[in-house]
């Protein structure tokens, strides 16, 4: 059973509501104060460190533009995959070749995401502004043509919900009620306009605990929480494009991602959540630097071996950095060819084991680049 006495440092307290109470967290900024020890400190640092590194890589994403798709791309497969969506980084790219495919509904979710997060980024770049109006929009944008579009769509929910706990004797976390939610919303945006009186990236952990406890919508919360992270990191300039994917940490970690949060609500456990969350910040940054490096040396090696582009197959190699996953017709149109040269490009590049086939059938093949693949998919530790 659900305690209703919860501690002093709990951000919030139990209140009764039919056969289940929900929880109705505090305003912000917390009333407890929260202790930034050294290894939070150490933490901090860190992390602001590597963000900054991961800022560096814009001169890259200028002359090897699928760095800054794929950075987009994994943030958005990541997050969709924490709601159980069957989607791959191929399948996004997959889109950009083929003409007239069946988007599956998780494929939609994986688009959706993407665009939101660069239509979010590209408002707060030029506004400086993160307010409801843009959250309810961005929500939309998240839900739109997926199984859960509708009336849910860009309002916040009217009724309530009960989350699954991460372990499976644990009681469900039921939100605040519907008629909370607008109060608890104007605070958060307020808080998130005018700061706190903790470090930036403490403040954006603590903006993230707060929306997923809110969780103001029927659906689409967590995937609208996590694309605010990248919005206030922006808005902090820390970035100034989305560069960084931590739904990628959140998944990789999923049952503890949710039990910190919780411990928040019932405990007060804030200096452990925030650990966790900088620690998040700082991993996925360091791994977005990582495969960026990455990708800069492969590029360089193409150019050294396909640059001069002498051969129809050269020029396809090249070309990999824009079109990593490609089909003979679009190939003949890449490089204004005939089909029969666009296949005499592609066999020549999957005899090097450049390019792989990817249906297995003999008719409409598609092709994606085995190495750029490799680093965009691989797992770092």
């Amino acid at each position: 059973m659900l305690d209703a006495n919860l501690p002093d440092r709990a951000p919030g307290s139990y209140v009764p509501y039919g056969a289940k109470p929900y929880y109705l967290p505090e305003p912000l900024p917390p009333e407890v104060e929260i202790e930034v020890d050294s290894d939070l400190r150490e933490a901090l640092e860190s992390a602001i460190y590597q963000l900054g590194r991961l800022e560096g890589v814009s001169e890259e994403t200028n002359t090897n533009p699928i760095v800054y798709t794929s950075l987009v791309r994994r943030e958005a497969v990541e997050s969709v995959l924490i709601e159980g969506a069957q989607i791959e980084l191929e399948d996004l790219f997959r889109l950009d070749t083929l003409d007239g495919v069946e988007v599956t509904k998780d494929v939609q979710e994986g688009l959706n995401y993407e665009n939101a997060v660069i239509e979010g980024a590209n408002q707060v770049e030029r506004t400086g502004e993160i307010t409801t109006d843009l959250l309810d929009n961005l929500h939309m944008q998240l839900l739109k043509e997926t199984r859960h579009d509708g009336k849910t769509i860009e309002t916040f929910r009217q009724h309530p919900v009960h989350l699954p706990p991460p372990e499976t004797l644990a009681e469900p976390f039921i939100p605040p009620a519907p008629n909370r939610i607008p109060k608890l919303m104007d605070n958060l945006v307020g808080y998130i306009q005018t700061g706190g009186p903790y470090h930036k990236l403490l403040d954006a952990g603590i903006v993230h605990y707060q929306f997923e406890t809110i969780h103001p919508y029927s659906d689409g919360n967590g995937r609208l929480g996590r694309l605010l992270i990248t919005l206030q990191l922006i808005g902090q300039d820390y970035l100034s494009r989305p560069y960084l994917y931590p739904s990628a940490y959140f998944n990789e970690h999923k049952v503890e991602y949710v039990t910190r949060m919780r411990a928040v609500s019932e405990q007060g456990a804030w200096e452990s959540w925030l650990q966790f969350f900088v620690n998040g910040i700082r991993q996925q940054a360091a791994d977005a630097v990582e495969r960026t490096e990455d990708l800069r040396v492969l590029r360089r090696e193409y150019e050294a071996t396909y640059g001069h582009e002498k051969t129809a197959a050269d020029r396809l190699a090249m070309r990999l950095f824009q079109h990593p996953y490609v089909t003979t017709s679009e190939v003949a149109d890449l490089l204004n060819v005939t089909k029969q040269t666009a296949r005499n490009a592609i066999t020549e590049l999957e005899n090097q084991d450049i390019l792989r086939e990817t249906t297995g059938k003999q008719r409409y093949q598609e092709f994606k680049a085995v190495d750029i693949f490799d680093i965009l998919t691989r797992s770092f530790d």
